[in-house]
This record gives structure tokens, sequence and C-alpha cells, in this order.
């Protein structure tokens, strides 16, 4: 039994999330999480809500709440659709936790301690307007890189360029929109990552088995222009970690907070400490530490392309800077942006579909098949509402409901509600468990490698081949003159829901669940032996027939919601 530690980039407080963060990253994250679990394998899966830094605060205000209050019901109602959605997390944390302000501030001494954090006097944009200082997101401007008018202080969405608030082209307020701008010193805490710059580049070199995504990502970073650069990790903010070495105060820092990009990752310790103290599991050292028994766990991070840097450049940094036995990450999945009908997804902006409204008109096992069969990894992908129907109609309804439909009605009215006896398999049987060996291996490689599309597409094959399967041996057919070898080809086919829930249950569980329960069978064994698992359900068991295990979606609908999410979000 191997041990996985499955990590999914930590959602922003900042409001309910959309469908492309969906995808990027807590979904395909569960996907692999539950397909390890399936497989018998021991996982923790580990997310929380990123409650810091600038978005924190703008939210608040905009809601008009204290930051606390604010982010403690945002993380509730994030947990509660995360659940609506069947993301499997062992543990959904807070990185406001006590725990991570324990963390964030014992890196922080590590580091200072090994040289590695830098005090600089520096330049930031104050708004006199506003009477403060505007870091990351409490200003916009143009990008320099790339041109885009509505890049943040802290990173260009366009372009992912990582920015600082004084590198932007006609810079303004997000608080008051004010551009009577200045620049005003303060001293700030820097990570000296430009030290480790070799370390992190021999380390990334090492990843050959990482997607192209996330490694030219980590390496035009280390590489363009003056290479690696030193970066900022505090804030001139109300609401944060506060800055302590360790457990000593750090002198000159007394009014300051820890980046929110230096606290969000190591969130993802915390989060194994809060599983832990919130009595869910023991020993979480084990998974963190390679000095505690985590030199045999595999750990995968999954993200969108725009926090790869943070993950295989400031957080390694962090880890390999403290000098302690930490566990790195193994392997990192990232994702490219699902776009909306032509433009983009935007949480701030309110563009697209978000996650409850999903939940609202369509049942999760929907959203997740379509999500992960169109993930964007290899470029962008398109959400549009003519793509979902014609997908989900044809994937779900046509090819699995409408087999498990057909297989069960026809066994009732011809066997009654068990599974019938007699007969015996011939050559179409044995053809079909042949496709379907070499199917579920390949199914099994994309999954293990974590190629989503690839693995649904070969999921669908699977499904697609009991469906022919049933079509050419026609049991209503043969029944009529030799009921014997009907009952055979039905009780295959009966054999082929259950196995079916298995393999489709980390893709759309709901379903699953509800397919073992009309098979009136918890058996949810990983099939090893394609042969012997399509007895699995023996003469005489009962079933009972399903509701409708997919619905199309109509042609009203799909007008209906397309009218209805063209615009912005309230």
């Amino acid at each position: 039994m191997a041990r996985h530690l499955i990590t999914s980039a930590i959602p922003y407080i900042n409001g309910i999330k959309h469908l492309g963060n969906l995808v990027g990253s807590q979904l395909p994250a569960d996907l692999f999480a539950r397909y390890q679990r399936a497989r018998g394998h021991e996982v923790l899966f580990l997310c929380a809500t990123d409650e810091h830094g600038t978005p924190a605060e703008l939210a608040a205000a905009k809601a008009g709440q204290p930051v606390a209050q604010y982010c403690a019901e945002m993380h509730e109602v994030q947990s509660k659709i995360a659940a609506g959605f069947r993301l499997s997390f062992d543990h959904f944390g807070r990185s406001s936790s006590a725990q991570n302000h324990r963390l964030t501030q014992h890196f922080a001494g590590r580091l200072a301690e090994a040289g590695l954090i830098r005090e600089v006097a520096e330049k930031q944009m104050y708004s006199p307007t506003d009477g403060r200082y505007l870091p990351d997101r409490y200003i916009e401007g143009t990008c320099p890189n790339c041109g885009f008018e509505d890049a943040r202080g802290d990173q260009c969405d366009n372009c992912t360029k990582q920015l600082d608030p004084t590198d932007l082209i006609n810079p303004r307020s997000t608080i008051s929109g004010a551009t009577d701008l200045e620049e005003r010193e303060t001293k700030h805490l820097y990570l000296a990552q430009s030290q480790m710059r070799d370390q992190l580049q021999a380390w990334i070199d090492s990843k050959t088995d990482w997607p192209v995504l996330t490694t030219s990502i980590a390496k035009k970073w280390l590489n363009d222009g003056d290479g690696l650069q030193d970066r900022g990790i505090t804030r001139d903010l109300d609401w944060g970690i506060p800055v302590r070495k360790g457990a000593q105060p750090w002198p000159g820092m007394e009014d300051k907070v820890f980046y929110v990009w230096f606290d969000a990752p190591i969130e993802y310790i915390a989060a194994a400490q809060e599983w832990q103290d919130a009595g869910k599991g023991s020993d979480w050292e084990r998974w963190w530490r390679t000095d505690k028994g985590a030199q045999d766990v595999t750990y995968t991070q999954f993200m969108g392309k725009d926090n790869v840097p943070f993950h295989t450049l400031s957080f390694p940094a962090t880890i390999l800077g403290s000098g302690e036995p930490w566990k790195l990450v193994d392997y990192i999945k990232s994702f490219n942006y699902l776009n909306y009908d032509g433009g983009q997804f935007s949480t701030s902006r309110g563009r697209g579909v978000f996650m409850d409204q999903a939940l609202e008109i369509l049942p999760a096992d929907y959203w997740r098949w379509w999500l992960l069969s169109n993930a964007p990894e290899s470029s962008d992908a398109e959400f549009t509402w003519d793509l979902f129907q014609a997908n989900t109609n044809k994937d779900l309804a046509d090819v699995l409901g409408n087999f498990v439909s057909r297989v069960t009605k026809f066994c009732r009215s011809k066997f009654g509600e068990t599974v019938p006896e007699g007969g015996a398999w011939g050559g179409q049987e044995e053809a079909l468990i042949k496709e379907l060996d070499n199917r579920l291996r390949a199914y099994e490689g994309f999954m293990e490698s974590m190629e989503v599309r690839k693995a649904a597409a070969e999921l669908r094959a699977i499904w697609v081949a009991g469906n022919e399967y049933l079509q050419s041996a026609a049991p209503w057919s043969t029944f009529k003159e030799n009921p014997q070898q009907s009952g055979a080809q039905t009780r295959l086919a009966l054999n082929l829901i259950r196995f079916y829930a298995v393999v489709s249950s980390p893709f759309i569980p709901d379903a699953a669940a509800a397919m073992m329960s009309a098979m009136k069978t918890q058996d949810a064994s990983w099939p090893q032996d394609v042969k012997a698992a399509l007895g699995a359900l023996p003469a005489g068991h009962a079933f009972e027939v399903p509701e409708v295990t997919f619905r199309k979606i109509t042609d009203d609908e799909r007008e209906e919601w397309k009218m209805r999410f063209a615009g912005k979000r309230d």
C-alpha cells in the first residue's frame, strides 16, 4: 500500500469560486485522491481557504464586515459548496489558524538564522486620498510586461508575471480609484531566493516527469531577465500573521504582517496539524517530515498555472532554506485556464458560472464529468453552454445512463429483479472482456500519470464498449429463441453496471453510488481481473431498477442558462 499526500491550491476567501477555479486545482486533485483510495492506498487530501492579504480585506470591506467575521463565514460557505461537489478533503482548513500562525513564524525564524532574510528599506505606493500604503490588490494598473490594463500590484492575471506595485503603469487605488499616488519609504523583509537559485535549478531539473507547463513557467522565472529575484514577504496590512522571528519579536516589524504568498503554502503543512487537532487523524508529522516517516510519501500538488511560480520557487525555497527535514513536493500537476464563452472566468469581476450557481441548476456529477473530460491541460479550454449540453447528453445520458436503464428494465421484464441463471459466455463475451481489460489498464495508466482528459476518454470508451456489446448481443432478440443464452448476456450486462460504478466513481461519485445501490452490493473492490469482476453478482442476486441516472439537458434549459449567465454576478 502506497501513501499519497495530495494538496489542492488553496482558494482565496474573497467570494464563491467559479468553475475555472474548480477545474484548475480542487476537482482534479479530488479525482486523483478518489482513485488512489479506490486502489487501496493511504491518502491524506488537504485543502484550506486562503484568508490573508488584500483579497480578504477588500472583500470584507465590500461586504461591510470585520475581516475576521467575513473569513469565518466564507470558510463555512466554501466548505458547504465543496461538499456539494463531493470534494473528498480529509481536512479543509484555514490559513488564519493558530497552527499556521505558529508554523509561518517558525519558518521565518529558521530562514533568518540561515541568513536568507534581508531587511530592505524601499519605496512603496502610498495613497494620500486613502491614507494608507497600497500593497498587492489595493492597486491596479497597466502591466509593464504585456500591457494588460487591469494588472494587480502583486501579479498580472494575463501573463502571470510577478509584479510590485511600483512596476505598474498608470496605477490607481482599488479602494477609491485615486491616481494621485506617491512613493514613500518603508521597511520590509525579503526572502533571499536569489541565494538559492542554483539549488532550486538543480531540483527543478531533476523533475523530468513534470508537465511541460509546470517546468517551463518555473524555468522562465529562474532565468528570464536578471534571473530569480528576492521576494518581499511582509506587508503593511492589519489582517494577517504578525511578523515574528519564531517565538520572538522582530524589531522594526511590529506593525507588519507576513505576505499572503509566504504563509499560504505553509498552510498545507498546518492543515495536517489542524486535521490531527480536529480528531480526524493522528501523527501528522509522518506525512510531512522525512525524519518522522514521510520518506515513503508521494506528495502531489494540483494548481492553475498562475500559482506555479510560488509553488516551484518560493515555497521550495522556504522548505529548503529552513534546513529542516520537511517533505518536498514530488509532482506538480498544473493546468491552463478554462475560459467562459469567449472571455475569462473571474471571481473578482463576477464573470462566468460560480460553484453555488452550478449546483442550483444541476447535480454535481454533470459538472464533474464535463470539467474533467475537458480539463485545460495542454492549452486553455473553453466552456460554452452548447458544448456542455452536447457532451453531457451524449456521454452521461445516451451512453452510461441509457445502458443502466435498458439492462435493468429488460431484465425485470423477462427475468424479474434478480440476476438470471443459465447460459454460458461465448465469443462476443470473451472479446468484450479482452477489450475491457486492455482499456482498464490504459485507464489506470492515465490516472496514475494524472492525464485527466485521456483518462476520461478511456472511461468513456469503456462505457461505449458495453453499449456496443449490448447492441450486438441483443438479449431481447436472443430471448425469443434461447432464453438461457439471453440470461447469460443479461447477467454479464448487470455485472457491467457494478463494474462501471467502481471504475467511474472517481469521476462521478454520486452516480456510481446510485448504481451500486441499485445493484444491491457494497463490493467496491477494484477490478484486478476483469473476467472475475464480471461475475461478482452471481445468479439469483437481487437488484432494483434505479431512477433515471442522468436526464438530458433540454434546449430550453440551455438557452435559459445562456441568458442567465451572460452578464455579471451581483
